[in-house]
């Protein structure tokens, strides 16, 4: 675990080091809301685009990989969804379990992205770009459809359309994909200025992680965020590897898909909420116990995982 543990750090040492940005005064507090909007529409958007255009994809079973991520994710919403009586008669309100949805079934890419280059290199890199493009429109397809049922707003199918459609990330990811199969030359200049623009992302992205969390809401957690942490950092992982495994993979392909499973919720759920009906603070307290939480479970996702690999 000690390798793992190490390859992680500086990973998380970017997330610490916009926390205390975040709190720096010299800095303009105004600054962080552009940031955070450059990144959810151009930057995130741009390397999803350049990962997806450049990826070799024929060492990948696709397939595999579509139905063990589609599926879980799937699995996990479907799980949530028939427990709403539950919460209900455990008076969790409509906002609040909109929030435990979210951050039950949303994923940081950004973490994910950053882990897999880190620990595996350009293939693990292009696996988990494509298991964001496979699950992003059903992770925003289940998730804004709650929001839109149980947020406490207007249940309008036009608003839930619209956000499905002018998601970024979606957009980037779709045009990504269609320019790799097609067989489509960017010209050079372009595709390079592209990839620049990517390159920055992963590092910012981090920054930007750690500043949207709320420690003050994570020192004294309602319980019922406890829950979440769970599912998203233990059972997804398990169900997601389980559901690997039992496809056929194997090795490095295995060590990713567990990893990308088992990395914190995606901050851009948090905006969700507030824009939605969806309980925010809820929703930033979890985000960021499940950060803290995720640099000690990532380690141990990913070495029962080697062991299940046989190495």
């Amino acid at each position: 675990m000690l390798p793992i543990f190490e390859s992680i750090l500086p990973v998380f040492l970017l997330v610490v080091l916009g926390t205390l940005l975040k709190r720096w005064r010299q800095i303009d507090r105004d600054m962080w809301n552009g940031l955070e909007q450059l990144g959810f529409f151009v930057l995130f958007p741009c390397l999803l685009f350049t990962t997806l255009a450049n990826a070799e994809f024929s060492g990948i079973a696709a397939g595999s990989v579509a139905l063990g991520s589609i599926g879980s994710v799937t699995l996990i919403a479907l799980l949530l969804a028939i427990c709403w009586p539950l919460f209900r008669a455990a008076n969790v309100s409509g906002p609040a379990y909109t929030s435990i949805f979210q951050t039950s079934t949303r994923w940081n890419a950004f973490i994910a992205l950053a882990i897999a280059e880190k620990l595996y290199g350009p293939q693990s890199l292009a696996l988990v770009a494509l298991v964001a493009t496979l699950i992003i429109i059903p992770i925003n397809f289940y998730n804004i459809g709650i929001l839109v049922w149980f947020g406490g707003g207007t249940r309008s199918l036009k608003t839930f359309l619209h956000k499905i459609v002018t998601n970024p990330m979606i957009i980037g990811s779709v045009l990504g994909v269609a320019v790799n199969l097609a067989g489509i030359r960017i010209y050079d200049p372009l595709m390079q200025a592209a990839e620049q623009v990517a390159d920055a992302s992963l590092s910012l992205g981090l920054i930007m992680v750690g500043a949207g969390l709320k420690l003050a809401d994570a020192l004294r957690p309602r319980p019922l965020a406890m829950l979440p942490v769970v599912l998203k950092l233990l059972f997804m992982p398990l169900v997601m590897t389980g559901a690997a495994y039992a496809l056929g993979m194997r090795g490095e392909p295995l060590l990713t898909i567990a990893m990308g499973a088992s990395v914190p919720t995606a901050m851009n759920g948090y905006v969700l909420a507030k824009q939605m009906g969806g309980d925010a603070p809820l929703y930033a307290a979890v985000a960021t116990l499940q950060t803290i939480a995720s640099f000690f479970t990532i380690p141990i996702v990913l070495a029962a995982t080697a062991y299940l690999a046989g190495g």
